[in-house]
Parts: C-alpha cells; structure tokens; sequence
C-alpha cells in the first residue's frame, strides 16, 4: 500500500493539483481562463464516458452490472443521512448549512473517479465500464436526501419548485456530456474507439495534469477564503467522512463479490464528495445554505484528500477484500 501510494502522489496529476494548490495559497497570479476551464472539463467527460461507453459495448450487461447500479444508488441515498447527523452531532453547523453539506458526500467526484481510474490503469487492474454509469446516477439521489433532511429547518422557500429542481440536476452540463458520451460509446463500440481514440483516450493524461493545476487553483482560492468558516470538528469530518464511506462502500463490495478494479471504484465513487452538480442544486433549492462552508469543505478538504491519500487506500482495500 505505502509504495501505491507513493507512485500516486508523485503522479503527474497529483503533483501538479499540488502546484496549483501551493500557488493559490501563496497567492500567485497564476490562473487558467475560465473559457479553458470548461472546455477541459468538458472534454475529461466526453473522454471518461466513452471510454466506459467502449467498455460496456465489449462487456455487455449483466446481472452484476445491475447489482452495481443499485449498490451506487443505495449509497447514494444513505451516505447524505450518516453525514448530516455526524455534522449535526459534531460541529455546531445549523441544520441547513449540515444538510447542504452533507448532500456532496452522498453524491459524488467526477475529477477523482477519473484520477482513480488512472490510478487503477496504472496498478495494472481492470474494471468494468460500467461504472460511469453508475457514477452518473449517484450524482442524484443525495440531493433528494439532503432536501429531506434540510425540509424541517428551512425557514424560506426554494427559488424555483421542484420541477425545476429535477431539470437542473439532469441537465447539469456534467451528467449531460458524461451519460451522452456514454451511450455514444456503447453504441458506436469498436469502431468509435478507432475513429476517436486518439483524441479522447491516449492524451487523457495530459488534459488530466492541466484540468488539476486549475482544480489546485480552486481549492486553494476555496482555503484561503473560507477557512475561518470551519471550525476544527468540520475539517475534521472531511477527512473521516470519505474513510466512512469508502468502508460502507467496501461492505456492498463484498456483498456483490466485485472484482478488484471495480470495488476500487465504487469505494471511491462512495468516498468523493461533489463540487459541481451539487452545489449548483443547492444553490437553487437550499438558498440560506454557505456555498463557502459546503464548496470549501467539499474541494478544499476531503478533495485534496482523496487525490493525495485517499485513492491509494481505496484501492488497497479492494484488493484485500476480492483476494
């Protein structure tokens, strides 16, 4: 495990999530155009869900794929539940602010999963493409959890109801490009791979680098602003928190009897907490929520800590528990 997680944090992508980090903190004027900022976001959807596309295209489904959707969408659902009264219990959060937070733990990171998949390629283990399904649809159902939860301590309404709740969340640019590109590489199989692999696949490591020097950036910016915010209890919960996960996530691993690679993933989808679709659901249905309390939590703590320490370990778990 140690040496796993040495050859991850001297990775490129971790190391250069760390320049950004370190530059932003320093305060630096080093930043990467908005307009950038999204096309490599874009992009990094477009190229994992084709690539999970390809991989389901050559796999097919099966009943084990369908028991890893579910296993996804349970957890999902109660990760956002254990979450809410850890902070509730621990910190003096109000219960808003609590279940805000806690709804991008049950949902979670498209940019870590992408680094685990890196990861999980570079350790030599295969997994099934099946899980960028299964990250797509657990970006959902922690949102509904956390409105559940924040119902009773909501004092003012959500600006737009629930239907536009629902269109917000589905056609977040995000699940949009990833489901999109995803059923584009299950159809098209083989010979999309052929036709675009060159551009999506082999220069994925590289986008990979320059979108997390600008995620560096963010967090940093996101640390520096937003610290005084959190008190000691609630840094301390993004870093146990994905640990918590992960070790739930683990149990439904065993459950399924996931090989390897794709228990690794899983456990990591499990562990990672959102900044992108979430916060923006928040946003519109949770407006008394601090975006700098959920957003600096979310990619100042517990994201630097996955990319750093938690995927290694998530990865050594998998490996113990399918042999």
């Amino acid at each position: 495990m140690i040496d796993l997680a040495v050859s991850t944090i001297l990775s490129p992508v971790v190391l250069f999530f760390v320049l950004g980090l370190l530059a932003a903190l320093a305060r630096s004027n080093m930043a990467i155009p908005e307009a950038l900022s999204k096309g490599l976001a874009i992009y990094l959807m477009m190229a994992i869900g084709l690539k999970g596309g390809f991989e389901m295209a050559a796999s097919g489904l099966s009943a084990e794929v369908i028991g890893v959707l579910a296993a996804g969408a349970a957890l999902s659902f109660l990760i956002p539940i254990i979450a809410y009264a850890l902070l509730r219990a621990t910190t003096k959060l109000p219960g808003v602010d609590a279940a805000a937070s806690a709804a991008h733990y049950g949902s979670i990171s498209i940019v870590t999963f992408v680094a685990a998949t890196q990861a999980v390629d570079l350790s030599g283990i295969s997994y099934g493409g099946h899980l960028v399904a299964v990250a797509a649809l657990m970006e959902t159902p922690a949102i509904i959890t956390a409105l559940i939860l924040a119902g009773r301590h909501q004092k003012t309404k959500p600006t737009a109801g629930s239907t536009g709740l629902i269109r917000e969340v589905a056609l977040n640019a995000s699940v949009v490009v990833l489901i999109g590109a995803l059923v584009i590489g299950w159809i098209t199989g083989e010979a999309g791979k052929a036709q675009v692999g060159n551009v999506f696949i082999s220069p994925l490591q590289g986008v990979l680098c320059l979108f997390l020097l600008d995620m560096g950036l963010s967090a940093g910016r996101g640390l520096r602003q937003g610290w005084r915010l959190l008190q000691p209890a609630t840094i301390a919960f993004g870093i146990y928190m994905p640990i918590l996960s992960a070790g739930l996530a683990a149990v439904f691993c065993m459950l399924l009897g996931l090989p390897a690679g794709d228990a690794a993933l899983l456990i990591t989808l499990a562990a990672s907490a959102s900044y992108i679709a979430v916060p923006a659901a928040m946003r519109l249905a949770l407006p008394e929520a601090k975006p700098a309390i959920y957003l600096t939590l979310s990619l100042g703590v517990t994201f630097p800590f996955n990319l750093t320490f938690g995927i290694p370990l998530y990865i050594f778990i998998a490996q113990m528990i399918a042999g």
